[in-house]
């Protein structure tokens, strides 16, 4: 069943790579502007652009809620700057904008909204999953902001996985002008990554969309990505009818349909009115 899910990274490089120059012509946009977390995704995508953009038109922008590498050498940062360096991205095209301070404000207008309008009694805003979506659609705001000064395209960096599961933030991460993994399973990502010799530090690190201390993916999800894969794979390419999935292989199949159950709503919405075929 691995076999399901093989890729040929050599190919699949140079299909990305040829995917995103047409853009470029297409667009008539030679600037990209992508947001860099440390994870494997957004590093898989940067080192995909590099070998279809000149690094000088790659702006590179880092969005920590908080900042204390200064003091600690924090372990993300310290990645990104070996990637960095790796792809020899110069440093007058990374940027570094912190979030703490207009997230809190937008945070407390959410608590005065909270308590004001709806009277509700905890004044604290202590919703994880409300202040994620905060903070990722703050994230998105900044890089179209500066993708509009450049006359730059934002480049997502969305993989599959996350697309079919709707593991993501309408209006937030999943807002992009480009996306050139959004193909790609999570797994073929860290085929991919492998071959272009992404920093194994990355590799190794445990998915997160970095929204609150300690987030993981899995962590949230109660399942793998390799277990979501295989399942995804033959739902969505396969056609495969849940009643003839094997279940003994996917000891949390009812955790992986709830999950993709529970966020259908992403893919449906804006609800609009069909225009109704005219008689002839």
């Amino acid at each position: 069943m691995k076999k399901l899910l093989s890729l040929n990274p050599k190919k699949e490089t140079k299909k990305i790579v040829s995917f995103l120059k047409k853009i470029q012509k297409k667009t008539k946009k030679e600037k990209v502007v992508l947001g860099l977390s440390g994870g494997i995704d957004s590093a898989t995508t940067l080192t995909l652009l590099t070998k279809a953009y000149k690094k000088e038109n790659i702006f590179v922008i880092y969005l920590p809620y908080q900042m204390p590498f200064f003091k600690s050498f924090d372990k993300t940062f310290q990645k990104i700057k070996k990637l960095l360096n790796q792809l020899k991205i110069s440093e007058k095209n990374f940027f570094i904008i912190p979030l703490k301070n207009p997230a809190d404000k937008l945070f407390d207008i959410a608590k005065t909204i909270d308590k004001k309008c709806f009277n509700f009694p905890n004044t604290d805003y202590t919703n994880k999953v409300r202040a994620g979506n905060i903070l990722a659609r703050l994230r998105m705001i900044i890089l179209f902001d500066i993708a509009k000064k450049l006359d730059a395209l934002v480049c997502g960096t969305e993989n599959k996985s996350e697309n079919l599961l709707g593991y993501y933030t309408r209006f937030g991460d999943a807002a992009s002008d480009i996306e050139p993994i959004a193909h790609l399973y999570k797994t073929q990502v860290y085929k991919l990554a492998k071959y272009l010799k992404v920093p194994k530090e990355i590799i190794e690190a445990q998915p997160t969309a970095g929204l609150w201390q300690n987030q993981t993916d899995e962590g949230e999800f109660g399942f793998s990505y390799k277990e979501a894969d295989l399942l995804l794979y033959q739902l969505s390419d396969l056609k495969k009818p849940l009643n003839k999935i094997d279940k003994k292989a996917f000891p949390n199949l009812k955790k992986i349909i709830s999950f993709i159950k529970k966020n259908q709503f992403k893919k449906q919405v804006p609800y609009f009115i069909q225009k109704e075929s005219q008689p002839e």
